[in-house]
């Protein structure tokens, strides 16, 4: 079995690495189909996942000075800041709840990057200082939703790092750079909980290495920008609706 996930977790890999994104969005569902806990196997492994992914994309990112190192510090330490403060609040929420809050943001990212996906590239980037206090805001709260859901907010980093003026390209690949630091600080919160499965993370952290290496090469030489709008927003809402839809039954069946 761990071969047959290692092996759906390395396509992942290769597309998310192409979205600037670490992954944990469909890492977690696909380990909570395998029958893995939501809470304390598939959110943890997710996390580490993302952070792997996001760093293997990212080291290739920053080679071909892809990334805005600078730009993406206010991020880098808000996110780090709030991660693993979502990822202790976890204890206090049923995973119902969590699955169900995991489906609307995945919902609310696919849709807004498939009705943006025809517009113009941004040309100019806002004033360094207004970029710095939003994306310190933005991150912070960013981070703190990462760590409770077991995602590295990459799904909300790019979108953010777009509307300050960013191209497409240059904002997946800084966001990259970015989910590294709050997906491992988010885990780390897990960690500290006791939160992990040992021969599942030595398995998809293999996978995850391959994948993104050659999905980040494949995103900065072949894919259009359109395109990555696109295939993130139609992935994002086909998991959340069937992750989502046996607990969204459930209720409406009440």
């Amino acid at each position: 079995m761990l071969l047959v996930i290692a092996a759906l977790i390395l396509g992942l890999a290769f597309i998310f690495s192409m979205l600037g994104l670490g992954g944990a969005m469909l890492y977690i569902p696909v380990f909570h189909w395998f029958g893995f806990n939501f809470k304390t196997v598939a959110i943890p492994t997710g996390l580490f996942l993302n952070g792997i992914t996001a760093l293997s994309a990212a080291t290739y990112y920053l080679r071909q000075k892809m990334v805005d190192v600078k730009g993406g510090l206010p991020l880098v330490i808000s996110s780090f800041i709030g991660a693993p403060v979502g990822a202790w609040v976890t204890r206090f929420v049923p995973t119902n709840t969590l699955i169900i809050l995991f489906s609307i943001g995945m919902v609310v990212a696919g849709t807004k990057m498939i009705l943006s996906s025809g517009k113009a590239e941004p040309k100019e980037l806002l004033p360094f200082r207004t970029r710095a206090l939003i994306t310190a805001a933005s991150g912070l709260f960013i981070g703190f939703i990462a760590g409770l859901l077991g995602i590295g907010g990459g799904f909300l980093f790019v979108p953010v790092l777009i509307a300050i003026g960013y191209p497409t390209k240059i904002a997946a690949a800084t966001s990259s750079f970015v989910v590294v630091f709050s997906s491992f600080s988010g885990f780390m919160g897990h960690v500290a909980e006791g939160h992990f499965h040992l021969p599942l993370l030595i398995y998809t952290t293999i996978a995850v290495i391959i994948g993104s290496q050659i999905g980040a090469r494949v995103m900065k030489e072949r894919m259009k920008p359109k395109w990555i709008k696109q295939m993130f927003g139609i992935l994002l809402i086909a998991v959340a609706i069937k992750l989502s839809w046996p607990y969204m039954s459930n209720i409406l069946r009440r």
